[in-house]
């Protein structure tokens, strides 16, 4: 048994993350093991100690995992993966360090733990390091064991992803998927993690396939991704819909223009003359303008 120090160098992390976000890493990692490997649902549960556990059955997390570089198998899978550019488990780690989560993660290729120490060579300089005692255990996969977690966090934390929510899925393409949107505002997933709330959207969304435009703007922290980041997905997913429910949605919001209440999709033009046209197909229509009307009643 051996037991080494791997220095993060992290000094400093995001200030707007809290406890969940660093869960949601995590979990997503999970998950994209899980995806990856083609192995049994993932685990999250609370122990007796009030400990919650995150456990995927995977290949298990090694200490090279802990560098700050792009994964090949991830960028290179054709699979719905998440995380790509190995930051999220920094974030996370140094996350629930400056939070006061305790942190043991265990795999079959030893056990990780956190602490801050003096980086190598700079006694002015204290950084987060991994304790790593390489050990092999008796584990399939890994395990995050999170202390001083609440049960709020982790649900807070689950309700990023879309596996864990209760959306109703109501048409699946090839750019994503289409979801009833339950009361509240409607939604915006990409690769099945939350990504915005839409208040005035008809529906929600999960986009599963990404343009190298949305790759370039989606940021580091996976917050406030704006609109414009993800219009032409949403656009692309609603003019490949086959779904009943959603073509009859659409023929509803044109009749929605004279109750002044149309959802934002049809402020796009696209949209709006694809909603149109379904009408047309559906029912013997004629279409005059506010013009016309005023001119000729």
């Amino acid at each position: 048994m051996t037991t080494r120090s791997f220095d993060l160098n992290i000094e400093e992390v995001l200030e707007n993350w809290e406890v969940h976000h660093a869960i949601r890493e995590v979990i997503a990692n999970a998950l994209d093991e899980q995806l990856l490997t083609n192995s049994k649902e993932i685990e999250i549960f609370k122990d007796r100690s009030g400990y919650w556990h995150i456990k995927d059955f995977g290949r298990g997390i090694r200490i090279e995992h802990f560098t700050l570089n792009e994964d090949p198998e991830k960028l290179g899978s054709p699979l719905p993966v998440i995380g790509k550019f190995g930051v999220g488990l920094k974030d996370a780690l140094a996350t629930f360090q400056r939070r006061g989560v305790d942190v043991v993660i265990r795999s079959r290729h030893g056990v990780f733990r956190l602490r801050r120490e003096t980086k190598h060579g700079f006694d002015g300089i204290v950084t987060l390091h991994v304790q790593y005692d390489d050990e092999r255990q008796d584990v399939i996969g890994t395990e995050f064991i999170l202390r001083g977690v609440t049960d709020a966090q982790i649900a807070e934390a689950k309700s990023l992803f879309l596996k864990f929510s209760r959306e109703q899925i109501l048409d699946t393409n090839a750019y994503g998927q289409i979801l009833s949107r339950r009361s509240g505002s409607g939604r915006v997933y990409i690769l099945g993690v939350f990504a915005a709330e839409e208040p005035n959207f008809l529906f929600s969304y999960n986009i599963t396939s990404l343009t190298q435009s949305m790759k370039k703007r989606l940021n580091r922290e996976r917050l406030n991704v704006g609109r414009t980041t993800y219009a032409s997905r949403v656009q692309a997913i609603l003019k490949s819909a086959d779904s009943d429910t959603v073509k009859d949605a659409l023929i509803d919001q044109v009749h929605a223009r004279a109750r002044g209440d149309q959802c934002d999709e049809m402020s796009w033009i696209e949209i709006s003359k694809l909603s149109l046209n379904l009408l047309h197909q559906k029912q013997q229509v004629a279409y005059v303008t506010e013009t016309e009307l005023q001119t000729a009643p």
